[in-house]
């Protein structure tokens, strides 16, 4: 009894530590961006502001005439996005679990060989262009709804689901679409919450299919929250492409590191709200879909 307490208490310590040293990062950078950018410079910052200031923010937001628009186009892809990529590869993942499919693994090894092989920006930016797709919103889109790693966690899920009630769905006169809608799509909830999760992350975070795909009004009007925030960050360290207005801000160019922390907190904080809606679906979703193939 007395070597399980210690073990317990072992254990304790060690999950407080590993909570410190995750939690300590983003409340260093939380106090950064709420403390005065010149008094920043000084150091010793920890998890709180030593000289608690808003300024930051404003100046932020004051520097970007676009970041509202942009906001809500980073808003939009992410939000259509995570519900699109999700269901495009979950339509893909099933035939490849099935195993009466006739080209089940000839798919599945091209479709891996992707994860490996790349055929780089100049084919990529060649083939955006092809399409039409420059200076439109749904380059954003169309080209991020099927990931092959997803595919391939979505696949491996759906391999543990009992075939059973496919088999009598079949019987009863279900064809492949009501049995997908039905009872494959809705038994998948755990891993399509968790690749909706990371749909949402990389759409929100993207910021280089803008600097890459979106030229003259286009990078204004369907400009993203990232790229705005990024030209900031450019202005601040460099004093270039952003017109600074503000004193403070003028002056955070000799000390970046407040404003750097301010942009890094305005990108995280919107993921980490819709985090725990799917937090409870991500380690089953993981788990559950790498468990055998």
């Amino acid at each position: 009894m007395k070597s399980k307490k210690s073990g317990d208490l072992l254990i304790n310590i060690i999950m407080v530590f590993v909570v410190v040293i995750t939690l300590y990062p983003f409340l260093n950078v939380l106090a950064k961006s709420f403390n005065d950018p010149i008094d920043t410079v000084k150091g010793g910052i920890t998890i709180y502001p030593r000289a608690f200031t808003l300024q930051n923010y404003k100046d932020l937001f004051a520097a970007g005439s676009n970041l509202v628009r942009a906001f809500w186009n980073s808003i939009l892809r992410t939000v259509i996005g995570a519900v699109l990529g999700p269901l495009c590869c979950a339509m893909f993942a099933y035939p490849l679990s099935r195993k009466d499919f006739i080209c089940n693994k000839i798919f599945l090894r091209m479709l891996i060989i992707t994860m490996y092989v790349s055929g780089g920006l100049i084919p990529s930016y060649l083939l955006i262009r092809n399409l039409h797709l420059m200076n439109s919103f749904w380059v954003y889109i169309l080209p991020s709804l099927i990931s092959a790693y997803n595919i391939v966690l979505i696949r491996s899920f759906m391999l543990n689901m009992p075939q059973a009630m496919s088999e009598s769905a079949r019987i009863d006169g279900a064809n492949d679409l009501i049995i997908f809608f039905r009872i494959v799509l809705p038994l998948c909830k755990p891993v399509i919450a968790t690749v909706m999760l990371y749909a949402a992350v990389a759409q929100w975070n993207d910021w280089f299919s803008t600097y890459i795909y979106m030229t003259g009004q286009a990078k204004n009007t369907l400009s993203t929250l990232q790229f705005e925030l990024m030209k900031i960050l450019d202005s601040v360290n460099t004093g270039g492409a952003v017109d600074i207005h503000s004193e403070s801000l003028k002056m955070a160019q000799r000390s970046p590191e407040a404003i750097k922390m301010a942009i890094t907190v305005v990108c995280t904080v919107p993921i980490l709200v819709v985090y725990p809606f799917v937090q409870k679906y991500f380690v089953s979703g993981i788990m559950l879909g790498a468990v055998k193939e």
